[in-house]
């Protein structure tokens, strides 16, 4: 999730465990553990891939944050005795196992069980949702005004929570929504990914991977009995076979899970990861390789300037989410003419 969530719910945590003993100082406490794990994002691992694929990598594992917290509660504790050291291991291990967890929920995948295990992504909620960071700003905000004000802070920490398996339950019902739709166009067994569209859990995505076709769904909650409208776009499965034994090539499809999209622009061979973003502005692209006369010759990757977004995106996304707009076509990220398809 985005920082200042994290931030939103290591203050929570904090303000819940100990704000009745150490006050309004303990949400700042909370807000830093709670940004921690983020700090990765400063280390240059050599190349765009490496350093896409390594972020939520050691810095996310439960197998780091666990004896870091225990080394922080006694540093914390050393610092402020008021607060016993099982208090402070309580806080550290709950904001610091939190954070991965969290993160684990979105698309972009944490390694929960680095250095072992590939990334865990249940892709239930966006990255930046409202509908999950409001109450827990609301719980901190009563909390300053008021401390310890732990009914509020609870408040949010449950609202935020019951949000969170909301959305589980809610991709659940657009995954079966899907698949008939898929099995009719002939994918029978499609590798699939359901995730929400930007900023709420309302309006839906599906995307579904077999052999060279690649289908895309935009479903939502308000969209009563209209049609599934699906959008297809080619894939290029033998750029994918020539990069194949690139060592970068395999590391995006271990990351991505092989949602990919493979292309070449000029003499350079790119890999797009598809799962984030929609399509036309998917902000993760990197150029792996270039051609040559007779093949490719690896490259240290680099990532491609990010496609702009046109102004109106953001007005049609919520009028496709109330229903207003029944189709989104995503190539274009425009609305067909009426009685048209994309």
């Amino acid at each position: 999730m985005d920082s200042l969530t994290q931030a939103a719910l290591g203050a929570s945590l904090a303000g819940a465990v100990a704000g009745k003993t150490l006050g309004r100082s303990v949400l700042l406490t909370g807000a830093v553990l709670g940004t921690l794990p983020d700090l990765d994002v400063v280390i240059d691992y050599g190349t765009a891939v490496a350093n896409f694929t390594q972020h939520r990598g050691f810095s996310h594992s439960l197998f780091v944050l666990a004896p870091l917290a225990v080394a922080l509660a006694w540093l914390l504790w050393r610092w402020k005795p008021q607060l016993s050291f099982q208090r402070w291991l309580a806080l550290t291990g709950l904001i610091l196992i939190t954070h991965p967890l969290l993160d684990a929920f979105t698309t972009y995948g944490t390694q929960l069980f680095w250095p072992i295990g590939p990334p865990i992504a249940v892709s239930s909620i966006f990255i930046i949702d409202p509908l999950y960071t409001l109450p827990l700003l609301a719980g901190c905000l009563f909390f300053l005004a008021r401390p310890p004000a732990k009914t509020a802070i609870v408040a949010g920490l449950a609202v935020s929570t019951l949000y969170l398996g909301w959305s589980v339950l809610a991709q659940q019902v657009m995954t079966q929504r899907v698949q008939p739709a898929l099995a009719a166009a002939g994918l029978e067994n499609p590798d699939l990914l359901v995730q929400p569209m930007p900023f709420s859990t309302l309006l839906w995505r599906a995307t579904a991977l077999q052999g060279d076709q690649r289908i895309e769904i935009v479903t939502g909650f308000l969209d009563g009995d209209t049609p599934l409208n699906l959008e297809y776009f080619p894939r290029r499965p033998e750029l994918a076979s020539e990069v194949s034994d690139l060592p970068e090539a395999r590391r995006l499809e271990w990351f991505t899970r092989g949602f990919l999209d493979y292309d070449q622009a000029g003499d350079r061979i790119t890999a797009t990861d598809i799962r984030l973003g929609i399509p036309g502005a998917h902000p993760f692209t990197f150029v792996l390789a270039t051609r040559n006369g007779s093949g490719i010759d690896p490259t240290a990757s680099f990532r491609t300037p990010r496609p702009p977004v046109s102004s109106e995106a953001l007005g049609l996304l919520w009028s496709r989410m109330i229903a207003e707009t029944p189709v989104l076509c995503l190539a274009s990220l425009s609305s067909p003419a009426p009685g048209q398809r994309c």
